[in-house]
């Protein structure tokens, strides 16, 4: 039976990096991001969706995703963010399913989004993790990682829900603020699912 761990977190929280620690245990994580970001070049409908929403503009002549022009238009307004997401979201949600098809061999899973529950995709999931840091923490990685301006930084992670919100809707939380160690954190969890005394149900028993 496959379990499938929902990993999420605000911005900067460190989320990619314990979805790192896992696939180094052979415990196979679905990056929501990395694979919108591929989506959204790939997807025959998402393109054609996009260009009716935006116009021919959002793709380059090559065909590659003008970011800053969907993202100027994306938040606009929330009926905009509202619009763009009906549109990516299910699309993305088609390709987890498809991709846990072949996750069968694995006891344990993860699927990783810093919009797990606004997107929905918590649904598909059994349990799940919140990464939680201080905002002070997450503000220097992300500036040290993207070079961003503070004003931008704050406005994205006020547009995101709070942790305080995301620790009473998860199972477990994981402290990545540099002070506690991680890698235990994450044993912790994953010993849990592991031990052949728990059992659970499978993914299939989610879709």
């Amino acid at each position: 039976m496959t379990v499938i761990l929902g990993i999420t977190g605000g911005i900067g929280s460190g989320k990619s990096i314990v979805s790192h620690v896992l696939s180094t245990m052979d415990i196979p994580v679905y990056d929501c991001d990395s694979r919108a970001k591929a989506l959204n070049e790939t997807d025959e409908v998402i393109r054609k969706g996009l260009i009716k929403i935006v116009g021919n503009e959002v793709y380059s002549l090559n065909g590659k995703l003008n970011r800053e022009k969907l993202a100027e238009y994306l938040f606009a307004s929330k009926e905009h963010t509202t619009q763009i997401d009906s549109l990516i979201h299910p699309r993305v949600k088609a390709d987890i399913m498809q991709w846990l098809l072949n996750q069968n061999g694995h006891q344990l899973v993860g699927i990783e989004s810093a919009i797990l529950f606004e997107s929905g995709i918590n649904k598909l999931v059994n349990d799940i993790i919140n990464v939680s840091a201080p905002e002070s923490v997450r503000l220097q990685r992300i500036i040290k990682r993207d070079y961003t301006d503070i004003k931008k930084i704050k406005a994205r992670m006020h547009a995101q829900m709070n942790d305080e919100e995301r620790i009473k809707l998860c199972k477990f939380t994981i402290t990545n603020d540099n002070e506690h160690a991680l890698i235990p954190q994450i044993l912790k969890i994953t010993d849990f699912y592991l031990q052949e005394k728990n059992s659970f149900i499978t993914f299939a028993d989610n879709l």
